[in-house]
């Protein structure tokens, strides 16, 4: 035998991943050494032919034998099939090769060093000349696969037989590499078909379905969410989310798909996806992993619902349900507007020519004069009425917050935006929204407000995408905007937006002919409430109502008479003169009664938070405001936040 060839054959063996060529390759390759006439593999395997198998009478172990399953030579006195019938099957601790499995040694024998029965068919043996045997184990990672022999009319020297070693140990790794590969090979095809199995089965299915494999690297969508979404590429699966998923979702529910797959647990999202058309629709993604039958994840099975009808009818709910509920717990001045003096149906005329069309419309009057009345008359009348409508004081709210109010935000938009929050325009959509206080916006929100009257758009605070606004915008103001204007606090390209059809509320001094009715209304309306029947007016009290300026209109007027009807004691309604002759103090400037409210709010937080700002817990957290604006306001404000501080 020549070390060279067999180098050369052990190399060719490896290369081959069939198992049967693998051992046909060694067999074959073995009978072309000099002197070599036969080469045969017995691998160990369990007992299956013993009724017929031909060392019955000597087997004491009928669990495991070797099993021939390759051989080769060039014999001249016997046939090779005949002699692969009689040893296909050999007993452990039987011949040679039964010897080399069981004790895992290698065997070398010559002829004359022990009985000629000791190894395979003596007749065959002297007939052919065979003058040596050699076996070795084919052992791989310590477990022995089987035996390979060889025959040979020469003498095997000692190096050779070396050679013939190293080259069986080769022949092993070959042989296991090759069993491994085409176990791989009928696993792949097993799985193939159970693949095709499935497809066909949910391409029945009415769902949007999908498949992804385990490694996330390979999807299958079913025929129902093809026909809808369109012929999908074949592309790793999260590559598919940046061409069907709205780009706002597309990175949440990629993270949501990788918490999934890391926690090994199903995950569902609403997201909108888009469809052939081009059209975003919301949908109920849901993706639940199949397990194979040692609990390990085997592929993905997801499912898409269409639930867009639904979710639009519960958002229109929830903003209309919203809006009702704001308008219910609203303090309103009254119902109705009452009176029919000349000024007030003056200003109702007009009223009743813009509220059919979607004219912006913009209010002035002094404070208490029933501007948001005469805004919510405009929307009864116009063809939004049956929508929402939603009221904003735009002075109420902090100057910071405002445009988070008025358009919402995304959740992470600022320090303590914990959730995405609907703003009041996408409440109001289809409907009308009143900015009370208009004047008082900050410049930003000017700017945002304009875009949306201009382009009927917004975004969201911290939002990437516009967002459509089909609402019909009324403001008011007590304030003189042209002056606001002129001196560089408004911006003029909004006033110009929102004075597209001017209203002026008149003050309650100049139509004092509605006073005995509005009067006779707030009486009926807070006797009722009181439980008390009052049935006529003191006519001094009424000539005292009649001749008074009325400096906070209607408002004061409602105030002083539900007060007079609590302290009613008969059924003639009286007014404390002295209510109605008392100098009022100088009013402050609503500018000063918002600092003083903000510095209120914040030495709160401060307080609630031990001076802390930043943080989960901070004083920034609880007010829902940037720390660094909070900081910004801390030192405008004067305050200082080491006094809330704890040691």
């Amino acid at each position: 035998m020549h070390a060279e060839s067999l180098l050369s054959l052990a190399a060719t063996a490896a290369a081959e991943h069939h198992f049967q060529t693998v051992l046909d390759t060694v067999v074959n390759g073995l009978t072309q050494q000099p002197g070599v006439i036969h080469a045969r593999v017995w691998l160990l395997k369990p007992g299956d032919i013993c009724q017929d198998c031909f060392f019955q009478k000597v087997c004491t172990n009928r669990s495991l034998c070797l099993h021939s399953v390759a051989g080769a030579g060039a014999v001249a006195h016997v046939d090779l099939g005949e002699l692969h019938e009689q040893f296909r099957r050999v007993p452990l601790s039987n011949l040679l090769v039964g010897r080399a499995a069981e004790q895992t040694v290698s065997i070398l024998r010559h002829h004359g060093q022990e009985p000629i029965e000791g190894v395979i068919r003596p007749d065959w043996a002297e007939l052919e000349g065979v003058r040596s045997f050699a076996a070795h184990p084919l052992v791989f990672r310590e477990e022995t696969l089987g035996v390979l022999l060889i025959a040979s009319r020469e003498t095997i020297s000692g190096q050779e037989f070396g050679w013939f070693k190293m080259f069986a140990n080769q022949a092993a790794v070959a042989i296991a590499n090759a069993q491994a590969f085409e176990a791989l090979e009928q696993a792949k095809a097993a799985e193939e078909h159970h693949s095709r199995q499935l497809k066909q089965v949910i391409d029945l299915a009415p769902l949007h379905m999908f498949i992804w494999e385990a490694d996330a690297k390979v999807s299958y969508g079913n025929q129902a969410s093809q026909e809808y979404f369109g012929t999908i590429p074949l592309k790793p699966p999260m590559e598919f989310l940046d061409l069907v998923a709205h780009p706002e979702d597309v990175e949440p529910l990629k993270e949501g798909i990788r918490q999934a797959f890391a926690r090994e647990e199903a995950f569902e999202r609403e997201v909108r996806m888009r469809r052939r058309d081009g059209e975003y629709r919301w949908f109920r993604y849901q993706l639940n992993p199949l397990r194979d039958d040692y609990g390990r994840i085997a592929r993905w099975c997801g499912t898409r619902i269409d639930i867009d009808d639904q979710k639009r009818a519960q958002d229109r709910t929830q903003r209309e349900n919203l809006a009702l509920r704001e308008e219910i717990d609203k303090a309103s001045m009254f119902e109705e507007i009452v009176g029919t003096s000349p000024a007030l149906q003056a200003v109702l005329g007009r009223v009743s020519k813009v509220a059919p069309s979607d004219t912006t419309v913009l209010i002035n009057g002094e404070t208490g004069t029933g501007k948001e009345l005469i805004a919510r008359a405009i929307h009864r009348r116009s063809p939004r009425a049956s929508r929402a409508f939603v009221s904003v004081n735009c002075a109420a709210i902090p100057r910071d917050l405002i445009a988070s109010e008025l358009f919402g935000h995304e959740k992470g938009a600022f320090t303590g935006a914990l959730q995405r929050r609907l703003g009041r325009f996408e409440l109001a959509e289809g409907g009308t929204i009143f900015l009370d206080e208009i004047g008082e916006l900050n410049a930003e929100t000017q700017v945002a407000l304009l875009r949306v009257l201009q382009e009927r758009e917004f975004d969201r605070v911290g939002g990437a995408r516009p967002i459509r606004a089909d609402v019909r915008v009324i403001t008011a103001t007590h304030r003189d905007l042209p002056a606001e204007v002129e001196a560089g606090t408004f911006r003029s390209d909004l006033y110009y937006r929102i004075n597209v059809f001017p209203l002026k509320v008149p003050p309650l001094r100049e139509r004092r002919e509605d006073i005995r009715l509005l009067v006779e209304y707030f009486i009926d309306r807070y006797a009722k409430k009181a439980g008390k029947k009052i049935t006529s007016i003191d006519k001094k009290s009424l000539e005292h109502l009649q001749s008074y300026s009325w400096p906070g209109n209607i408002r004061e007027l409602q105030n002083v008479i539900e007060r007079s009807v609590i302290v009613c004691d008969t059924d003639q309604f009286s007014v404390d003169p002295s209510w109605l002759t008392l100098k009022p103090a100088p009013a402050r400037p609503l500018r000063d009664d918002l600092v003083d409210q903000e510095k209120e709010r914040i030495e709160g937080a401060l307080a609630e938070a031990k001076g802390r700002v930043s943080g989960p817990t901070g004083a920034a957290a609880k007010l829902g405001m940037p720390a660094s604006t909070l900081d910004s306001k801390i030192k405008s404000l004067k305050i200082d936040k080491r006094r809330f501080q704890t040691s």
